[in-house]
Order: structure tokens, then C-alpha cells, then sequence
């Protein structure tokens, strides 16, 4: 079981003000600022952007991204507007993923920092958990 994840950024303020609105759609609200970091809390599994402790820059995890569980359809559509609202760009429209399953409902964007975040609704029969998936 994950107990946290984490993302890079080479700049915290820029990251906070992508995803304080962003998440808060998806009912996650801001935790604690750390100096360059910014933490988040989601059901079971804390969410947070930092710069790397090695004093290396931030780069983009190579087939990494984060899938947040969204409540509905809506949910997925809203956090696809505000991301590209707030500085996120489209890595895959709100749509239906049947190549996944036929009820994925889900919304891709890059973050300011390149990273790849989705919203995802698996449909009524099953109701996504109120955590993040990471998948490899």
C-alpha cells in the first residue's frame, strides 16, 4: 500500500497555484507549505510537489502520471476546465476510454511542470475510490 506520492517542481509557488483550484474540484484541499514544497491530502494517500532533495532541477517522470479518482462525469469535465484554465495543457480530452474499460470516464493534462494528471470516474457500478491511483 502507497503510503504518499510526490512530483517534482522547480517552482512551488507555480505548482501551488496550478493545483490549489484543480484538486480543490476534486474536493482536495491544500495541506501545509514547506519551504519549496507543496503537500496535499487525499483519502488514504498524501499528494505533494516538491523540488528534489539532490539539488538536481525537476524533470518529468518518463511513462509516470497520476490518476486522481473523480465522483462523476461532471467532476472529470470541471478538472479538465480549471486545469487548462490554470496553466495545464491537454494530453486527452474528457471522454469515454473503452480501450480501458467501458465505463473509464476520464481527462488528461500536463501540469506547468510537464507532469502527466488525470481524472478519473469508473461509473456508478464502480464508484472510484476516493484516493490516487499511480500507475508505472
Amino acid at each position: 500500500m502507497l503510503s504518499h506520492v510526490s512530483l517534482g517542481t522547480n517552482d512551488a509557488e507555480r505548482a501551488a497555484a496550478f493545483y490549489d483550484p484543480v484538486l480543490a474540484v476534486l474536493g482536495v484541499r491544500p495541506g501545509k507549505r514547506r519551504g519549496d514544497s507543496v503537500d496535499y491530502s487525499a483519502a488514504m494517500l498524501g499528494f505533494s510537489l516538491e523540488q528534489p532533495v539532490d539539488g538536481e532541477p525537476a524533470s518529468v517522470g518518463n511513462g509516470v502520471h497520476i490518476a486522481f479518482a473523480a465522483e462523476s462525469r461532471a467532476q472529470v469535465d470541471e478538472f479538465y476546465r480549471v486545469a487548462r484554465a490554470h496553466g495545464g495543457s491537454d494530453a486527452g480530452p474528457p471522454g469515454l476510454r473503452p480501450e480501458y474499460d467501458a465505463n473509464y470516464y476520464a481527462a488528461f493534462v500536463r501540469d506547468p511542470d510537464g507532469n502527466n494528471i488525470e481524472a478519473v470516474y469508473h461509473g456508478e457500478a464502480k464508484r472510484s475510490a476516493a484516493s490516487v491511483k499511480v500507475t508505472f
